[in-house]
């Protein structure tokens, strides 16, 4: 039987002091973000309209102002988890929607925060617990729930969704989520998941743990990096890190209107999907290989060589990777799932590190190929489930009129 571990807190430095902070003081918390991906050049170009991403998370609190109006709350396959009348917490859900999709709140949208794809929609789909909801052990223990996220995935896909983030993260790939990862990509869907937060646990001293769904071939794996576009010492670094995005002291928004800072994966992994959601609604065809490929091939602070395990490709750049969107649009490559592992296909330039990614020349890899080798070696991890979440720093209660 499948088993969940506890839910893993991440440690984030605390951002706001004193009185309750300004609706604008988180604004400007999100500047660097803004900055590194250079999104108000982007924006210019897309702000994600019509994109329906699906967020594979603990659910989302619709009435949040930063994000109400732009929230479909979908189905909850936690159901029964929880005692009766126990309403879900919905944090990390909350705050991963925000970094994707938040539009802000007052004047022309000027407060609180903004997503990466502020015009795109939200669609919440209730695939894990968080530690502190009482029906927790449960959810971790109860064979009913096993699947969940092979059911998310495949759920969210029938109900639109264009891009599935999955800030989620577990050491052992299953056949349900393996075939549920294929019928999204089927479909054109583009799936972003986390790396994971044991970067700082080796196996065989040569990487960090490969987590699913992020190993998997054919979904977008990110890892985080810091203040200094380094990997963050808590990403996991091995072959199948696509790209990365920063992750740590990243504002976002929690239930009740609060704001949160944290740090993880999962952070990096939002943004990156708003990015996607960025590309799929300016080129609403393009298949899930070429937005990986022009997620990888725009990267910004690429390592030497072009490709490493720590960061993949390099950090992404939503402008670079619009424009590079732009000079693929006119291709006609799909990604099926056979197709999504192809080693044939190549992904982006750039030297191979020295772990199990598949040269094909002195300058090129395939990045799928690599995946796949991941997925490979992770299917000998020890069985255990990690959720990939922030640690609560403070809540700030701001006022309807700040």
């Amino acid at each position: 039987m499948l088993r969940r571990a506890a839910v893993a807190a991440v440690a984030g430095a605390l951002l706001f002091a004193g009185p309750p902070a300004m609706a604008d003081d988180v604004r400007g918390g999100q500047q660097a973000v803004i900055k590194t991906l250079r999104l108000t050049e982007a924006w210019r170009t897309s702000k994600g309209a019509g994109v329906l991403v699906a967020v594979l998370d603990s659910g989302v609190d619709p009435h949040h102002r930063d994000l109400a109006e732009s929230v479909r709350v979908g189905k909850d396959f936690t159901a029964g988890a929880n005692p009766p009348g126990v309403s879900p917490s919905r944090l990390h859900g909350t705050y991963m929607a925000s970094l994707i999709a938040g539009h802000g709140h007052g004047p022309q949208g000027k407060r609180g925060i903004i997503g990466v794809a502020p015009e795109a929609d939200v669609l919440s789909v209730r695939v894990i617990l968080e530690d502190e909801e009482p029906g927790f052990r449960e959810f971790n223990s109860a064979e009913r729930f096993e699947n969940v996220v092979a059911r998310g995935i495949r759920y969210a896909v029938d109900e639109g969704a264009d891009v599935i983030n999955m800030s989620i993260s577990k050491e052992l790939a299953t056949r349900e989520e393996r075939a549920a990862i294929r019928y999204a990509i089927s479909k054109g869907v583009v799936l972003v998941a986390a790396a994971g937060n044991e970067g700082d646990r080796k196996i065989d001293g040569d990487f960090a743990p490969y987590s699913y769904p992020a190993a998997f071939p054919g979904v977008v794996s990110v890892g985080a990096t810091d203040r200094r576009l380094r990997r963050a010492t808590f990403s996991n670094w091995n072959s199948s890190v696509l790209v990365a995005a920063p992750g740590v002291d990243i504002m976002g928004a929690g239930p009740g209107d609060e704001y949160w800072v944290g740090r993880g994966t999962s952070q990096a992994t939002a943004l990156v999907s708003g990015v996607a959601a960025l590309l799929k609604a300016k080129y609403p065809d393009m298949s899930p290989l070429l937005v990986a490929r022009a997620l990888a091939d725009s990267a910004d602070d690429r390592p030497p060589g072009g490709y490493d395990t720590a960061t993949g490709f390099g950090v992404v750049n939503a402008a670079n990777a619009l424009a590079q969107a732009a000079r693929l649009a006119g291709h006609t490559e799909s990604a099926t799932g056979a197709e999504a592992q192809d080693p044939a296909v190549p992904l982006a330039g750039g030297q191979a590190g020295p772990v199990k990614v598949i040269v094909r020349d002195e300058r090129r890899v395939t990045v799928y190929t690599a995946i796949a080798a991941a997925a490979a070696v992770g299917a000998l991890a020890s069985l255990a489930v990690i959720f990939i979440l922030v640690r609560r720093v403070r809540r700030e209660h701001i006022s309807q009129d700040a």
